[in-house]
């Protein structure tokens, strides 16, 4: 076989594996975002098309997968809890924080399910989940630096309270709409301002 051959046939190999490992990243999210919240090597091989040996090929274990999924798609899950602006009144700040928070909310829902309900056995899903919730504290702490002044204990309300916990609570414990959710939630916020 001539050089060139064997080029072709080595570009062709990583341009098939680079293929199969992006479709496995693929199943796994879709099943994720799908609600199949403890997909199985298994079942995300059956929906990417690959052999289970070719999962395990392109990914030694489970975490090595969750860790190329959080960075497929981290830019996109952080930018839902990015506004344009921090301006404006604190009222005004305390609605758009709420609703930008909520909005992401509803977007991940199946996605941070998937992931609490896994994160006990996996260490990059504890790593990944903990990041993400020092993040949306200092999300909190640029939306309302007012927060700064507050007691310790009202300050870890504050978090408590615009977290995607409470926000489930509101919205599948408590069966309460979206609109009436984020109206509970805007007036617990403003509770700790004295509005």
């Amino acid at each position: 076989m001539s050089v060139d051959n064997e080029a072709k046939v080595s570009d062709g190999r990583r341009a098939r594996s680079e293929r199969s490992q992006a479709a496995i990243i693929d199943a796994c999210l879709s099943l994720m975002n799908e609600g199949i919240l403890v997909p199985t090597a298994q079942q995300i091989s059956d929906r990417a098309e690959v052999g289970i040996r070719s999962f395990f090929r392109h990914f030694n274990d489970m975490d090595s997968l969750f860790n190329q999924v959080d960075k497929k798609i981290r830019d996109d899950y952080e930018s839902l809890f990015r506004p344009a602006s921090y301006e404006g009144a604190l009222e005004d700040r305390i609605v758009g924080m709420v609703t930008l928070f909520s909005n992401g909310w509803e977007q991940l829902t199946n996605m941070i399910l998937s992931t609490k309900a896994m994160r006990w056995r996996s260490a990059a899903l504890r790593k990944n989940y903990a990041r993400n919730q020092r993040a949306l504290s200092e999300e909190v702490g640029r939306w309302l630096p007012e927060a700064a002044t507050l007691p310790k204990s009202d300050r870890v309300a504050l978090d408590a309270v615009a977290s995607f916990e409470f926000w489930e609570r509101l919205r599948e414990h408590q069966g309460l709409s979206k609109k009436v959710s984020r109206e509970v939630v805007i007036s617990m916020v403003s509770g700790f301002f004295g509005r």
